[in-house]
């Protein structure tokens, strides 16, 4: 790992010898559904393995409806802000855990420190963003000049005492993004963020974010993750965990494998994942699933397995461990299959 120091957001520890934590950031405005519907959605991503979700603080009519998340919320809350100071302070007072600012478009050095004094009184993180679309012209790379940025603002919070940082260099450029960050690694100890933004649809950015950020956290840079998409959050969520399992940064949590059907399917493992998924995610064990459609892979593939499923005709069978626990019809698939996961 390249950062030693440590930043801390309620409590949660990125950076230093922690693990990698997994970002997402709400894609609603405040108002467009109740506070404790955001709730809900919001445990279901903590228990999906989300660590932290940031959201858009734009005016102060979402003060109210952010001070309720920030207090009830499972998982630490980051107000993410843009141009006007007055609304950094706002969200530090309503208590965000975190706050994201690129000092760059908040204007006047007066208005940042001013954030980073409150940011220091209140005991919250401050995230340095910069994006490759939103830097001042210069000399030299897009990659040299948002490292450039990024360390004089660093300089500029150090002035000040504050040193609960955290910087993410953005591009929608994989290589760029790749880039930026081996060359902050190199320059500077303090944790990062990764993630390439505006990254495109959930396949599209899945495949982006594996080629690009694999490579990093393979290399011991990053500290959080966001796989950024035009989509789901919740895909998000499960595209991050499993890129961390695939680089060996973590062993937790489920591990689905599903074959993608073909004319031999018996059984409707698309449908079956994209009904199921979230609570299988949800499950707060350390297991490998699979989902299999029909009887040529799926017996064999239930002994690499701790539970399994597959189907033949209008019957399901279920395994443990390789082991046939029962068939039943298909319309209680779901039910009896996670029963025999719940049972100790």
């Amino acid at each position: 790992m390249f950062s030693v120091r440590s930043a801390f957001i309620r409590g949660l520890e990125i950076g230093g010898k922690a693990p990698v934590r997994i970002q997402t950031m709400y894609d609603r405005p405040f108002g467009a559904e109740s506070v404790d519907e955001i709730l809900r959605r919001i445990s279901s991503l903590s228990a999906m393995g989300c660590d932290l979700i940031r959201f858009s603080f734009r005016s102060r009519s979402d003060a109210p409806y952010f001070s309720e998340i920030c207090r009830r919320s499972p998982i630490p809350v980051v107000a993410d802000i843009h141009f006007d100071y007055r609304m950094a302070l706002l969200a530090i007072e309503s208590g965000a855990d975190k706050i994201r600012i690129n000092p760059g478009n908040i204007g006047a050095e007066w208005k940042t420190r001013k954030i980073i004094k409150a940011a220091m009184d209140s005991n919250v993180a401050i995230r340095i963003g910069l994006n490759s679309g939103s830097l001042p012209e210069g000399e030299g790379s897009v990659p040299e000049r948002m490292v450039q940025s990024a360390l004089g603002y660093i300089d500029l919070f150090e002035s000040e005492g504050f040193t609960n940082t955290v910087v993410s260099l953005k591009s929608s450029d994989a290589e760029e993004t790749v880039e930026a960050a081996r060359l902050f690694a190199e320059r500077s100890d303090y944790p990062q963020h990764i993630g390439i933004t505006e990254a495109g649809d959930s396949v599209i950015s899945a495949v982006r974010s594996a080629w690009a950020l694999g490579r990093l956290l393979s290399s011991g840079i990053g500290d959080t993750v966001r796989i950024s998409m035009t989509g789901d959050r919740e895909d998000e969520v499960v595209a991050a965990a499993e890129l961390l399992r695939s680089v060996g940064l973590s062993g937790k949590g489920v591990r689905i494998v599903s074959c993608p059907r073909c004319g031999r399917n018996t059984f409707d493992t698309i449908g079956f994942l994209k009904e199921n998924r979230t609570r299988l995610l949800s499950l707060d064990r350390d297991i490998t699933v699979a989902i299999m459609g029909c009887i040529v892979n799926g017996p064999g593939e239930a002994g690499y397995a701790d539970y399994a499923i597959t189907g033949s005709g209008d019957k399901a069978s279920i395994y443990r461990k390789g082991e046939l626990v029962g068939t039943v019809e298909n319309e209680n698939a779901a039910e009896r299959f996670f029963e025999v996961i719940n049972e100790r």
